[in-house]
């Protein structure tokens, strides 16, 4: 078994390496490890822009006062630009708590906890008026399954908003479980973004499209 705590090997890609986590736990230990040089990394050595892409549609999409559900927060990136367009009924639940405690430190969010998307979240049916879900479902993170519960939390006519790798929409059962939901009449597809590198700098392969779906059941 490898140390986490000792973070990557010399001269491994730190994103490669967060990314080929083989267990939710092992996935929680790596972001563990990476939390407090998280954001700078990002920005430096990748050029992170998916949040920057993502909340100019939760403006177009989400009222003001809306009560949104950060899924996957991280270190509170998504969260920061969303209490800067106006939003200040922020819950974020992400699977590391070091990466919560660097979102804690920027004071946007009314409440954050621990929680593993995939499984069933301690949240009541219909308790959020959006979803967003930025860089999370993607290699080795949060798995297709992880829509049934951003629907079950959301209510009737509020939003859905992830982004998603094409690939691995493609391969992760992303386009099966959409389909599901649409024909069950529980969402439907309002827009979704060209395609775009979400890593820049560091990895221009990696290409992006922002969903967002109205819950309609």
């Amino acid at each position: 078994m490898t140390d986490e705590s000792k973070g990557p090997a010399p001269g491994e890609d730190i994103v490669r390496w967060v990314y080929s986590s083989t267990s939710p736990a092992q996935l929680a230990a790596r972001y563990d490890f990476w939390a407090s040089n998280y954001e700078l990394d990002t920005e430096r050595d990748y050029g992170r822009n998916d949040p920057q892409m993502t909340v100019p549609l939760v403006q177009k999409y989400v009222p003001q006062g809306a009560r949104i559900l950060d899924a996957g927060v991280g270190t509170g990136l998504v969260g920061q630009l969303m209490a800067d367009a106006g939003y200040d009924d922020l819950t974020g639940i992400d699977i590391s708590a070091e990466m919560m405690a660097e979102a804690r430190q920027k004071g946007v969010y009314v409440d954050l906890r621990r929680m593993v998307l995939g499984e069933t979240l301690d949240f009541e049916t219909d308790s959020f008026d959006a979803v967003t879900c930025v860089g999370v479902l993607t290699f080795g993170h949060a798995p297709a399954s992880s829509l049934h519960e951003f629907v079950r939390v959301t209510k009737p006519s509020g939003h859905v908003i992830y982004t998603v790798r094409p690939d691995v929409r493609e391969t992760g059962g992303f386009i099966e479980i959409e389909d599901e939901l649409t024909k069950a009449g529980l969402w439907k597809l309002v827009e979704k973004t060209d395609e775009f590198p979400s890593l820049p700098k560091g990895l221009p392969e990696s290409m992006l499209r922002v969903w967002v779906f109205e819950v309609t059941g």
